[in-house]
């Protein structure tokens, strides 16, 4: 790009943009060799972190849009080198001058629909609550203990309106008194941030913070761990501050104040999918273990790479978005270790998860002899059980 061949001026941009961290890189590799990438192909964020020191003179090249965000990298790196912010923030310049990953329309087609509708899935805004109808789920008010903000996959995906269904019916039978936005709830902006698109991020959650000050909201809660990290990490920087719980702490919650029974069984072999935004991002292991050993019947099994080393899905950064060929897919990977380990349900607590590992449950089918284990949301096994 002409325009960018003064690598002094792209330095400058992506330290504006937050990225600064990447001067104090040493090039150890450490984070090249925890990256879930290179266990389905070469792939280096050493090097991204390499060029951006010197200025970002490949700003076109696809690899910047790789990256998960899954947050193996920093744990591992020793001079603290904020390789997530330093990877957004090249994705912000890139965008800025127009490059986006190929194909590009599934980006530039989610952004015109998250500032038309609210949304990435291209759904019209009026049908956001029609997961709810039927179920007695009535619009938040003041008064209400608490609000319940499923996000965009719960309320539009046919398979993750399961999740927001089972949710309600849970909050329902512990007596919760809490309501919906409905029409008024907008994408939290996660992952359009992670593309680099820092505008429209501070758009949606503007206007999220004025509808939940507007309804007197005080406590959110939430089944994205995506949601629950912007909620509770990201939004404070408008000057805001809101209780936020994801739903597997308030299931725990629920059970230990005798709100929740669960009495029934799931005489079943389990294995619990930690994901990156839930666990790594915010150090939420112990919750869902809880609730699922306190199950009748149900048995726990761990796989390999779990709690702080749990392998990423592979949708966290916007990769949700971004086609990944057939034989690149984490998800693909988590369920044959499943499969290794004897489950016969995968269980998690995220809905780019649970989008996953269907699609690899379909791709997987052939040939596994009908071994492939069932996909489940935390929340449908606990409605089984109450």
């Amino acid at each position: 790009m002409e325009n960018l061949s003064d690598y002094k001026e792209i330095v400058e941009i992506i330290r504006e943009s937050g990225g600064e961290g990447f001067k104090y890189c040493y090039q150890c590799g450490l984070c090249d060799t925890v990256c879930p990438w290179n266990r389905v192909r070469s792939f280096s964020m050493r090097r991204i972190i390499r060029q951006a020191t010197f200025g970002m003179t490949e700003i076109e090249n696809e690899e910047i849009w790789r990256c998960t965000t899954c947050g193996r990298c920093p744990q591992r790196c020793p001079r603290g080198v904020k390789i997530i912010e330093s990877g957004v923030a090249l994705r912000r310049v890139a965008t800025e001058y127009g490059v986006f990953p190929t194909p590009v329309k599934p980006i530039r087609g989610i952004s015109a629909s998250l500032v038309g509708e609210g949304n990435p899935l291209n759904e019209d805004r009026k049908n956001r609550g029609q997961w709810a109808q039927g179920l007695g789920v009535k619009a938040f008010s003041e008064e209400m203990e608490i609000l319940y903000f499923p996000g965009c996959y719960l309320s539009y995906d046919p398979r993750l309106k399961k999740v927001a269904q089972a949710t309600a019916a849970i909050l329902k039978k512990a007596g919760v008194d809490f309501g919906i936005l409905g029409t008024e709830e907008n994408c939290c902006g996660e992952s359009i941030r992670k593309t680099g698109d820092e505008a429209l991020f501070r758009r949606l959650a503007r206007e999220n913070i004025k509808t939940f000050i507007d309804h007197g909201v005080k406590k959110i809660l939430v089944s994205s761990p995506h949601c629950y990290h912007t909620f509770k990490n990201e939004y404070p920087e408008f000057m805001v501050h809101f209780e936020v719980v994801h739903m597997v702490q308030y299931l725990m919650e629920l059970v230990d104040q005798g709100r929740l029974a669960l009495s029934g069984e799931y005489p079943k072999k389990v294995a619990y999918h930690d994901p990156c935004y839930l666990g790594r991002h915010n150090g939420i292991y112990e919750e869902p273990r809880r609730v699922l050993e306190g199950i009748s019947g149900l048995k726990i099994v761990e796989m390999p790479d779990t709690l702080e080393e749990s392998l990423c899905c592979g949708g966290g950064g916007g990769r949700i978005w971004m086609e990944t060929p057939k034989g690149e897919r984490f998800s693909d990977l988590r369920l044959k270790q499943a499969m290794a380990v004897g489950a016969g349900v995968l269980v998690t607590a995220c809905p780019y998860c649970i989008s996953n590992f269907e699609d690899s449950r379909l791709t997987l089918a052939e040939g596994d002899d009908g071994k492939s284990p069932e996909i489940k949301d935390i929340t449908e096994i606990v409605q089984e059980v109450i």
